[in-house]
């Protein structure tokens, strides 16, 4: 009912300057992937929805015309979880069903018509929750799947519902990476899961129990958490063969990034083995860092994936390899070429098709297999990001993407005729996006500490540029990262300039997408170049741009923008903002010991915590000297469940802060992590976030509409006399 709703007034609102507020943002739809058919008529989608009036969620699946743009319901069931087309035909579907009548914990896989949903039957019965699914249908007419869980050591799925609760709470470690990202690590791992559904007659029925494809490999995992998915692993079109990424499980993970791209056969008669390596004979030589996103040709024969060089660095640059699996033969591709790709389609044999970022945008790519070193791959879609691409039968390609400007944008597009056609965006469908477009934002390039660094302007509603704005530094996270030209639904630009900002959100030293250089300089350089950047970005907005009132700027960053939000607070350019908010930023420098992931902060600072310690304290926006100049205000955001970086950097700073007599306030979600996700929580951080921005800029009195401190539904806690 609720996307109907926002469905049916959309067209009546699209003549409409919308200003977004953080609720439209947070309930408005949000839609998947579009999966085309293999006959290229028709693609697949969901949409879910949370309604604050609720306070709950609702999805729904839904068919998108490939012809005509139109949309329709496919099913409302809450239960599918996840579909897929089932081999050649047009209209066959495979899906998970996320619930088990048999076995709680437990899903189910259905087989169904897309003419004729409802009346889809059980085809297997799934001992645990698995998700990803991948099918194909082999030449004897079954077909062969892959699915991820959770896996014992012995192989076994772990059932969460049905697995025995210890009657003590310890956790025992031996060796490190204790915790990462949002989790303390268990006996229970990330596994890919095998099975298959046997031809019989007309139907499907399950065969045999299902192979864990992982577990045999001591100390493999796969999907890799925290962001590992589906991209980790693939099944060969003739469903023979399956590869997946894994950590290298001979290495202590806390300290190197090295993975390997294993091979095994489906029905896991053999253990995988690596292609990749130290051992393997088809393994680049030099070439030790992570790999990832294996996938295979069209005939089966070969394996495209990325793998970087260096061995303890997350944002190397990435290489496009080809393994051949009979004569195991690996070649480079376009290996000079100064992007890193992070996805890739064959389009056939000789053809294929990467995405990657470029310059604040994520675009694809025209590559043959054969593109020799010095190969240039030319670009066939521009503005904003391509997230997801599937190839048509015509060669063309159905690309699923955002821009700050909407958060669904779905198009047809060719290397040789570049974008065909847009099929559906959803500032044309949803009412609380509507108004966006293209020119909310604007790019400008300035000179930097050593080159041109890029900037993105986003303008508030009714954006006119002969009245002033006071200045929203936004500032990316990484370090090595990018404000790309892409929607989201944490830290949107538009939700801030729409208060009445203009955001000036700049691409300085360690941003990603404008070559490796500028991205590696970033390196044991925390607090230099990039905040040199981020200055000049400012002294150029009040001089050149005559619209942005720098008299009243304010600041944000998270992650390392939460960092350099700190090391902004003992500088000069701290004296000159009204307002900080610092979203899990790091702030003591021997802190950074904590972390997770030690191999980050070694390669950032040229060594360990002990043996480079003058490096860790470089850049320490907790120094003496820096902290004496504190006065300006402002708001720490920082979670209980962020291993990343510890919630103890948050209470270390507001504490000084407080101490120093600084106005400040602390947020913090118990349930949360490096993120802030959950709506309820989403809705209070951007209240929060705001409305201490709006107030020291002045944005709250000018604005009726603006958030506003006074607006806080969440006690505030003050124990000072």
């Amino acid at each position: 009912m609720a996307l109907h709703r926002w469905l049916c007034v959309a067209a009546a609102a699209a003549s409409t300057a919308w200003a977004m507020d953080p609720e439209q943002l947070i309930s408005a739809p949000r839609r998947s992937e579009a999966i085309p058919n293999p006959k290229g008529n028709v693609a697949i989608f969901s949409t879910s929805q949370y309604s604050f009036d609720t306070h709950s969620s609702s999805a729904s699946w839904n068919l998108l015309d490939l012809k005509s743009g139109k949309i329709s319901l496919l099913t409302n069931d809450s239960n599918v979880s996840e579909i897929v087309w089932l081999g050649t035909d047009k209209s066959s579907l495979l899906y998970i069903n996320g619930t088990n009548a048999d076995v709680p914990g437990g899903v189910e896989l259905w087989v169904t018509d897309v003419n004729n949903f409802a009346n889809g039957y059980k085809a297997a019965s799934l001992p645990a929750a698995f998700s990803g699914l991948k099918a194909v249908i082999t030449s004897s007419g079954d077909v062969n799947y892959v699915a991820s869980g959770q896996s014992y050591a012995n192989g076994t799925a772990y059932n969460e519902e049905l697995a025995t609760k210890s009657l003590s709470s310890a956790r025992i470690y031996d060796s490190i990476y204790v915790r990462h990202w949002d989790t303390y690590l268990t006996t229970t791992f990330n596994a890919v899961f095998s099975g298959t559904l046997a031809k019989k007659g007309k139907s499907y029925v399950s065969k045999g129990a299902l192979k864990n494809l992982v577990s045999p490999v001591k100390n493999a995992e796969s999907p890799y958490p925290p962001f590992g998915g589906s991209s980790d692993y693939d099944i060969s079109p003739n469903g023979k063969l399956v590869t997946f990424k894994s950590k290298a499980p001979d290495v202590p993970r806390a300290n190197l990034t090295t993975a390997y791209i294993y091979l095994v056969p489906h029905d896991g008669s053999r253990t995988a083995e690596p292609i990749n390596g130290p051992d393997s004979p088809a393994t680049p030589e030099g070439v030790q860092g992570d790999a990832n996103n294996p996938v295979f040709s069209p005939g089966s024969d070969k394996i495209a994936y990325f793998q970087m060089a260096d061995k303890s660095y997350e944002s190397d640059r990435r290489v496009l390899y080809i393994h051949t699996i009979k004569s195991q033969k690996t070649v480079a591709v376009a290996e000079d070429w100064d992007r890193s790709p992070d996805s890739v389609k064959w389009v056939d044999a000789k053809n294929l098709i990467v995405g990657g970022e470029d310059k604040g945008r994520s675009r694809l790519f025209a590559v043959p297999v054969n593109a020799k070193k010095d190969f240039k791959p030319k670009k066939f879609t521009d503005g904003g990001v391509a997230g997801a691409y599937y190839l048509l039968p015509d060669k063309s390609v159905l690309v699923t993407g955002s821009t700050m400007w909407t958060s669904w944008n779905v198009y047809t597009a060719s290397p040789k005729k570049n974008v065909i056609k847009t099929l559906a965006s959803a500032n044309k469908l949803d009412a609380g996006l509507a108004g966006l477009g293209p020119d909310d934002i604007d790019e400008f390039y300035y000179q930097g500490s050593a080159t041109k660094i890029q900037s993105w302007i986003i303008y508030p509603k009714g954006f006119d540029k002969s009245k002033k704005y006071p200045v929203l530094l936004f500032i990316h996270g990484g370090p090595q990262g990018s404000w790309a030209d892409s929607w989201s639904t944490r830290w949107n630009p538009k939700v801030f300039a729409d208060q009445g900002y203009v955001v000036i959100a700049p691409n300085p030293t360690g941003s990603t997408g404008f070559g490796q250089k500028l991205t590696d300089d970033i390196q044991n350089n925390w607090g230099g170049a990039p905040y040199d950047d981020i200055v000049n970005a400012f002294e150029y907005a009040a001089k050149h741009l005559h619209y942005a009132d720098t008299s009243r700027a304010v600041a944000a960053g998270a992650s390392y923008g939460g960092f350099m939000i700190n090391w902004i607070q003992g500088s000069d350019l701290g004296r000159k903002l009204k307002a900080l908010v610092c979203h899990d930023g790091t702030f003591v420098a021997d802190a950074k010991i904590s972390t997770d992931e030690l191999w980050f902060m070694e390669r950032e600072f040229n060594g360990t915590f002990w043996g480079e310690r003058d490096n860790y304290r470089r850049w320490d926006p907790s120094d003496p000297e820096r902290i004496l100049r504190f006065d300006t205000p402002q708001l720490i955001v920082h979670n209980d469940l962020d291993y990343r970086l510890p919630v103890a950097e948050g209470l270390s700073l507001f504490n000084v802060l407080q101490e120093r007599g600084v106005p400040s306030r602390f947020l913090n979600f118990p349930d949360e992590n490096h993120w802030v996700i959950h709506q309820e929580n989403s809705l209070v951080w951007h209240q929060q976030v705001l409305g201490w921005l709006n107030k020291y800029s002045g944005v709250s009195k000018e604005n009726p509409n603006a958030v506003s401190l006074d607006d806080t539904v969440i006690p505030v806690v003050d124990y000072n006399p």
